[in-house]
């Protein structure tokens, strides 16, 4: 894969910070060696943030000059840590060493708190920022030509500030974040890779979004795809939360993904690799002779194939894991079982051959780093 990375980011968290700009950038930079920390005001280490499972420091804790780049995500809390002196302090410490500062959908606000959009600084935001932007000396930007939600890519880099309008972006952002701390992203094959994500309604999160926008900041052609729906249709997510008490998490409702390409439209020769997210769309899936088809046709052309936690149960009925080596989650072990797969459950994440495993969405980070290797994929710094 390359050599890991020495570099170190810091998160600035808080109560009601949008998951998935937080989740995706923290698994992304952890799956190639970005050590990645999470701080927030009045919270000490093994705290945690509404919508966010993630330990956090106290903010007393860090020092600016240990860390390459700071992100804030986007979300309400911003508007709480902006009238914070310490956080405001930190974001402008951060301008004054020169370091990168990444900024998203609300959290723009942390800049103009901190006097640092004077001078005309090209910056973009959700768009009731505008106002604010250019109010605080700040030049506003945005991305010309967008017709419809695929259409918006892009975030802007002025000196060592990027700025996004939020979570469509976070492909191409990541890949600009990447490349502003040192990175090198290569790849040892003549094209890119190219991904197929095979979703149904209620889908982790998680293990659709961010593999999904990780494979796009590599560079790679990344399609998503559900059986019965159309280029922009919605599929509903979950999110898994473990409340005191239970043994089981509880699934809550999250953020609607778009199929970026019709089932008609689907070509097994057009992608070198076929994924399923984990959630509950593995048990429809598993259920359509259509999902089930297109997963032995990838098996069948010697395709790459990968499963993310209950993503499993429908690669078992495929035959795909027969005499495999394959991680998994409680949900999985009988499946993987009975379809003849061999069984690690210490391992968060196992690739044997063509197909990469992972046992559960917090093993993201590794998933996309063995993916990604399979692939011929590179992160060097």
């Amino acid at each position: 894969m390359g050599s890991m990375a020495q570099k170190s980011v810091l998160m600035l968290c808080g109560e009601f910070m949008e998951a998935y700009e937080t989740i995706v950038p923290l698994y992304f930079l952890q799956a190639f060696g970005v050590s990645v920390h999470c701080v927030s005001p009045g919270r000490k280490t093994g705290d945690k943030c509404v919508m966010a499972a993630h330990d956090l420091l106290g903010l007393e804790a860090f020092i600016p000059e240990q860390y390459d780049a700071i992100i804030i995500p986007g979300g309400r809390f911003t508007e709480l840590l902006s009238t914070d002196e310490k956080c405001v302090s930190m974001v402008a410490r951060f301008a004054e060493l020169g370091k990168i500062i990444l900024t998203s959908c609300h959290s723009q606000l942390l800049l103009a708190a901190a006097g640092i959009l004077g001078r005309g600084m090209k910056c973009t935001a959700f768009e009731s920022m505008k106002p604010l932007i250019e109010l605080s000396g700040g030049s506003w930007w945005q991305q010309p030509g967008v017709q419809t939600l695929f259409d918006i890519t892009d975030c802007v880099m002025d000196g060592k500030f990027i700025s996004t309008l939020g979570w469509p972006t976070l492909g191409n952002t990541l890949r600009v974040l990447l490349e502003s701390i040192g990175s090198k992203i290569t790849c040892c094959k003549e094209t890119q890779p190219s991904l197929l994500f095979l979703i149904g309604d209620c889908v982790e999160d998680y293990s659709i979004n961010v593999p999904f926008k990780a494979f796009q900041a590599l560079g790679c052609k990344v399609d998503a795809v559900s059986p019965n729906k159309k280029k922009g249709d919605k599929c509903a997510t979950i999110v898994h939360d473990l409340e005191e008490g239970r043994q089981l998490p509880t699934e809550k409702s999250s953020h609607n993904f778009y199929v970026t390409v019709a089932w008609e439209d689907v070509s097994v020769d057009d992608y070198d690799c076929i994924v399923v997210p984990g959630g509950r769309s593995p048990e429809l899936l598993v259920m359509n002779d259509k999902a089930v088809g297109l997963i032995k046709k990838f098996v069948e052309k010697g395709k790459f194939v990968a499963a993310i936690g209950m993503g499993n149960w429908l690669l078992a009925a495929t035959g795909a894991l027969k005499k495999k080596r394959c991680a998994i989650g409680y949900g999985t072990k009988v499946a993987v079982k009975v379809a003849g797969g061999q069984i690690l459950e210490s391992e968060q994440c196992v690739t044997d051959d063509k197909l990469v495993t992972a046992a559960t969405t917090s093993d993201l980070p590794a998933f996309v780093h063995a993916l990604s290797t399979a692939l011929g994929l590179s992160v060097v710094f």
